[in-house]
């Protein structure tokens, strides 16, 4: 009887289901991305301090450039395009926020409430999870300042259209590519 020879046994590795670990990573991006959002309305408070021709210097880069987990597939593409023809023309576009879970868009909402002291104005800047298009999966921002201009110039070429006249960075898919964008809201009040 021939008989062969024990390896001996090594522990078993847990190796993470590859769509998990990219919403690990996602999450942690989108945490990263919501603390950028918030400060983004103290930047945009100290950009408008800044003369018109300073301003590039004014507004930080962009969280990431890769495709952000929670997002509507068709949306991710979009971006990925813009980006893509952005890059293209020399001009850098960067995802700084995607996809939200309700507890990070509540924090936002809270963290809005403190900075503004009013509801009233809170509201402007920041929509409740029950709402809220990032929550869903279907809006981004963008940075830095020129990819934002970059977008809203080109955006309707590719389907993606800026949606509030007060955030420069909000975009959402919600033409066709190559369709006209609709009017923008004044700001998120309407969605309270």
């Amino acid at each position: 009887m021939t008989t062969t020879p024990l390896r001996p046994r090594t522990p078993l590795r847990h190796v993470p289901h590859p769509r998990r670990r990219r919403r690990g990573r996602a999450a942690v991006l989108v945490v990263a991305a919501a603390t950028v959002g918030v400060l983004g309305a103290v930047v945009l408070d100290a950009v408008r301090a800044v003369p018109e021709n300073d301003r590039a210097s004014a507004v930080p880069t962009g969280a990431t450039t890769t495709p952000a987990t929670g997002l509507d597939p068709e949306l991710e593409r979009r971006f990925e395009d813009a980006r893509t023809a952005a890059a293209a023309d020399g001009v850098e576009l960067t995802l700084t926020s995607g996809w939200r879970t309700p507890a990070e868009q509540q924090e936002l909402v809270d963290a809005a409430l403190r900075r503004y002291g009013s509801a009233e104005e809170a509201h402007r800047w920041v929509l409740p999870p029950e709402t809220s298009e990032h929550v869903a999966g279907l809006a981004i921002d963008v940075g830095p300042t020129d990819g934002a201009l970059w977008l809203e110039q080109h955006g309707a070429d590719l389907g993606l259209c800026r949606t509030y006249a007060n955030e420069l960075w909000h975009f959402e898919a919600v033409i066709e590519p190559g369709g006209t964008c609709p009017p923008m809201h004044d700001d998120a009040s309407h969605g309270w």
